[in-house]
């Protein structure tokens, strides 16, 4: 059986229980333990399919197809390892399995209440990837803070756990806020006594607290902190803010919260950690070799999380080149013919991001057209890809009223249109295209090239796709469709091959891109932008004769 650690957090949302869990199991996956991480979230949606960005960030889609918190994409690009539809549980999922039990009269009439029916879901829930077999540690994250009405019965939930489970298999671990005061000059431990309070006054105690703090705790802060709060002093993690998240392992390997939970959960079949790998990708990406600029044309760039899974792949495949690469946002709304120069002036590469609906289609064209025409490096993604066949359709092959029929369902030019078992789909949440499909690529192509491989398989979340009537069309001004699902015969790839690098993708590479096995786009990518600003670097140094003129 398994053994269960609870991430909780206090006095603030946003403090990093994710980078947190995925750490703490990163740790214990370098010392030879099966570990797997789930995220429960309290709010009602039944998943974050149907979020806009700005509210939820990124919607992270798992291998099976499953529509997922971004947390996921952390936990993935941590272990290495695949998640799925079981690793993240909102309270919708949770009450719409209760209320379809009771509507099959799997209660027997009961009352259904909180207390013990959606807890019962909740605990089933908490421990099924545990009774698999598969792991010796299943970590849940608990979304949310402490004392909020939503997380409440997740709270009770592992309260109850606590008592039922054997001591040695339950660690609580609570994340707080130790904030700085400038103008005292002091940290202030109260936010977190009156967390841990709160959380105690539930009836879960925790077995370690981690602070987040801009300033060093010291031993008397930590001292104190353990005494008010009711734990050892060596339990008191202190989590400075660190430059990047994937030097939050290390620090909390300095700090032992590893040993600190093993310790707890009475587990002493452990090796050294082995992090060589990880600290070799640490190396590279504190010390590149030289820097490239990529533009990232998006919607939602106000936020950054709703691109998270991209930007993550960009430090993946920048320390793969040894270069560090900085990600430009341009918002693809206010990007119009007359000043896309400007926009996009100094750029290396240019990546056009997924998304949906009307606003800002007509910048992200203009910029396709801007990438094409000056030879810049170009990448399309979903949406990306789709808007690069619009603007090849509308500049190369004269259709002016190429068009997608999600943004003009009139148009006369559809040559992006809805796939057709999708046509008769009314609800929206988790019925698009979604999760792993295979795709086959043509030899000698750019795809070819990148993969090194004529059969990939990558991740999908969308309706809408190539119209294969305009392929021909495509074709003779010199297109290429590099790639193809063989069952239904969906475009995959397209490439342009008249152009330095030129490539977009229906499905979303970014997913799969993790610290010890980068998105092959994204490293070509990023190789092709750093080859681009070289080039740039000598046209304006030219070497004669040996002297720099």
């Amino acid at each position: 059986m398994a053994k269960y650690i609870f991430v909780t957090g206090g006095v603030t949302s946003s403090l990093g229980k994710g980078i947190i869990a995925a750490s703490l199991a990163k740790l214990l996956q370098a010392r030879g333990l099966s570990v797997t991480i789930q995220k429960l979230d309290p709010y009602i949606n039944v998943d974050p399919g149907t979020l806009n960005p700005y509210e939820h960030g990124e919607c992270y889609v798992t291998e099976d197809g499953a529509e997922t918190d971004l947390d996921l994409g952390h936990y993935e690009r941590f272990l290495n390892i695949y998640t799925s539809q079981s690793n993240n549980v909102t309270t919708g999922r949770i009450y719409q399995t209760v209320i379809n039990k009771e509507r099959q009269g799997a209660f027997l009439g009961k009352t259904v209440q909180v207390v013990p029916h959606i807890t019962d879901e909740i605990k089933r829930r908490m421990l099924f990837l545990g009774k698999e077999g598969k792991y010796d540690i299943v970590i849940t994250e608990i979304g949310g803070t402490v004392g909020d009405i939503e997380s409440l019965p997740f709270i009770e939930a592992v309260r109850q756990l606590q008592w039922e489970l054997p001591e040695e298999d339950v660690v609580v671990v609570h994340l707080t806020l130790i904030p700085y005061l400038k103008a005292a000059k002091e940290l202030k431990t109260k936010p977190t006594q009156h967390s841990v309070k709160m959380l105690s006054e539930t009836g879960v105690h925790p077995d370690v607290i981690v602070c987040r703090t801009e300033e060093p705790l010291g031993n008397d802060i930590k001292r104190k902190i353990a005494l008010f709060c009711n734990v050892k002093t060596e339990a008191v993690i202190e989590a400075m803010d660190a430059p990047t998240i994937y030097e939050v392992p290390l620090e909390m390997l300095r700090e032992k919260l590893d040993l600190i939970c093993m310790k707890k959960l009475r587990i002493t079949n452990f090796k050294e950690p082995e992090l060589d790998k990880w600290k070799g990708f640490l190396d590279k990406l504190k010390y590149p070799k030289s820097k490239v600029t990529i533009g990232l044309i998006g919607k939602y760039i106000e936020l950054q999380d709703a691109y998270k899974s991209i930007l993550e792949s960009f430090v993946h495949a920048g320390a793969m080149n040894e270069v560090k690469v900085q990600v430009v946002n341009v918002h693809s709304e206010y990007i119009t013919e007359e000043n896309v120069a400007e926009k996009l002036e100094g750029l290396d590469g240019l990546l056009v991001a997924p998304g949906f609906g009307v606003r800002g289609i007509e910048g992200k064209i203009v910029a396709v057209q801007y990438a094409r025409e000056k030879q810049l490096p170009f990448f399309g993604i979903c949406l990306g890809m789709q808007m690069a066949v619009i603007e090849y359709g509308r500049n190369v092959l004269g259709i002016k009223d190429a068009h997608s029929t999600e943004m003009d369902a009139n148009t006369a030019n559809p040559v992006i249109n809805m796939m057709e078992e999708q046509k008769q789909i009314t609800m929206m949440g988790g019925t698009m295209r979604l999760g792993a499909y295979p795709c086959e690529i043509t030899a000698g192509t750019l795809a070819h090239k990148i993969y090194n491989n004529l059969h990939i398989s990558e991740r999908h979340r969308h309706r809408y796709e190539f119209n294969n009537k305009y392929q021909e069309q495509y074709e003779k001004a010199g297109m290429v469709f590099s790639g193809r699902n063989p069952e239904t015969n969906l475009v995959e790839i397209m490439e342009i091959p008249s152009h330095p690098f030129f490539i977009g993708v229906q499905y979303h590479p970014e997913l799969k891109s993790t610290v010890e096995k980068p998105a092959p786009l994204f490293v070509s990518f990023v190789a092709a932008a750093k080859q681009y600003n070289e080039q740039k670097s000598s046209l304006k140094n030219p070497v004669l004769q040996g002297e720099i003129i």
